[in-house]
């Protein structure tokens, strides 16, 4: 069993150093094939550069620099005006993914507490000098009591006269 265990993590670290070789090799290899495809892009694009003998030479030179700048800005400003396009597309084709899906991420919304002079005055900044009683603009309302009600007596009679009952109780007492 000792002689498994031992056998096991040998195998194991075998495997692993095995493999980092092997990754090693690789990065090695694609770092050398990225500076022949930059070697390569160069030989491309850029000629050599032959230095002008005269003034007139180096002018020419100046000349046709100038013309190969503004036609590298030209194909940048255009690149840049195609990514701005494709991109304002792709956030509006977002938003209809969203509409469509009816799913929105709701923020988690803290409870502030703050008076309603704090908030006019975060609000508005330094065009709120003003203090906000909201009590000041209420209605003032007065109870005003009915005479029933300030009479006190009886509640029966009260009961009686609300009726109308005056009458019909008379009948009644008179036949009995």
């Amino acid at each position: 069993m000792l002689h498994y265990c031992a056998e096991k993590k040998f195998l194991k670290c075998f495997f692993q150093s095995l493999l980092l070789q092997i990754g090693k090799e690789m990065l090695e290899e694609e770092a050398r094939q990225a500076e022949e495809e930059k070697m390569a892009y160069i030989r491309e694009n850029c000629p050599t550069l032959s230095f002008p003998q005269c003034t007139l030479e180096l002018q020419e030179l100046c000349r046709q620099l100038h013309k190969q700048i503004d036609l590298v800005d030209e194909e940048r400003y255009d690149m840049e005006t195609k990514v701005k396009k494709c991109n304002k597309e792709i956030d509006d084709l977002k938003m209809k993914v969203q509409d469509l899906n009816g799913r929105f991420k709701k923020p988690t919304l803290r409870r502030v507490r703050m008076s309603a002079d704090a908030m006019l005055a975060a609000l508005l900044g330094s065009k709120h000098k003003v203090s906000l009683d909201l009590r000041a603009n209420l209605k003032q309302v007065k109870k005003e009591l009915k005479e029933e009600e300030k009479q006190t007596g009886d509640w029966r009679k009260n009961i009686e006269d609300k009726a109308g009952m005056d009458g019909r109780k008379k009948m009644f007492e008179a036949e009995a």
